[in-house]
């Protein structure tokens, strides 16, 4: 089993309690949360604050594709896809749908999650969303094991799947030019227990993570602008860090493109590229290069992401009628 030392949503597989006795439980830890390099476009599934703020009677899909670790057996693999609207017209505040699946050896997580942020405004600063994602975490193995001997080992973990309740609560603030915003997720440390195909019970504790973020733009510099940020996370067992600024140029006509550098502590570098080829698509591809103990095998890591933005419709106008038509 691979398993990514640097944070602690890679531990999949680090037991509370391991005794293997049909009568008794194993308690382990589940896989958690993924790892995005464009998190810049991933910040509602991990701060529900986020959701739908600043959009402006906006709805946006974003869609991202991770392969981690290339060439390496096992390594994790992630698919994202969120939407998210301003409906400030009907109601206040944003909805959002968040989905992801997440995969890393013989173990595979999904995880679905309804937001809904309240937008406060403060003055002419900018205005604080207080978000929260209640959805469900799922989580499962397929193990093909190759024991040394025909019978097969008990200590070995069997087929199994567990869902259960998920919570996340964020606090998100956008100014003009700047960002911050703190959250947690899997607020509820849910357990997710069932048997395997073998009889014996198996338990997996999600971790609760916080996580911190922030960011603010340069305008005019060196005809375009620089846009620098951080991400922060932890599950108060294992730390990690993601600084990355990128350079951003507007061609004219809706069309902006972008290049940037991304660098995660004790794990990786990543180059990040982005083109919007129209006011409401925008496309992106980063390539992490690993500097851990698995750079030696590890071919890099591949991601890739799609963003479209569908304005709605101004509402019709009602034409004044003569009372004597109503």
């Amino acid at each position: 089993m691979v398993h990514d030392g640097t944070f602690g949503p890679r531990r999949d597989h680090q037991c509370k309690s391991i005794s293997r006795e049909r009568s008794s439980q194993a308690v382990r830890q589940a896989q958690q949360d993924k790892l995005i390099t464009h998190f810049i476009y991933d910040k509602m599934s991990i701060n529900p604050g986020k959701t739908g703020l600043g959009l402006y009677n906006t709805i946006c899909a974003t869609s991202i594709y991770r392969n981690q670790w290339d060439k390496v057996n096992g390594a994790p693999n992630s698919a994202v896809l969120n939407v998210e609207a301003d409906l400030s017209r009907f109601f206040p505040g944003g909805i959002g749908l968040s989905l992801y699946h997440d995969a890393i050896g013989f173990a595979i997580q999904n995880n679905l999650a309804v937001n809904y942020s309240y937008p406060i405004t403060i003055g002419n600063v900018g205005t604080l969303g207080l978000g929260i994602g209640v959805g469900l975490i799922n989580y499962g193995l397929k193990p093909s094991w190759v024991p040394p001997t025909t019978a097969q080992d008990p200590d070995l973990p069997d087929e199994f799947a567990a869902t259960n309740l998920d919570l996340n609560f964020g606090a998100y603030f956008n100014g003009k030019d700047f960002y911050v915003g703190i959250s947690s997720t899997h607020l509820t440390e849910s357990l997710l227990a069932d048997q395997d195909a073998n009889g014996f019970e198996q338990s997996y504790q999600t971790a609760r993570h916080y996580y911190l973020m922030g960011g603010k733009k340069f305008a005019n510099m060196f005809g375009g602008t620089i846009d620098a940020q951080v991400l922060m996370r932890t599950d108060l067992v294992k730390f990690s860090a993601d600084f990355n600024a990128r350079y951003i140029y507007d061609f004219g006509n809706s069309k902006i493109g972008y290049g940037g550098l991304t660098v995660r502590t004790s794990d990786a570098v990543a180059l990040m590229f982005g083109y919007t080829p129209m006011s409401n698509l925008t496309v992106g591809y980063s390539y992490d290069i690993t500097v851990n103990k698995l750079a030696s095998i590890s071919r890099g890591s591949h991601e890739i992401f799609f963003k479209y933005c569908y304005n709605l419709p101004e509402p019709p106008k009602q034409s004044a009628r003569h009372p004597r038509w109503l």
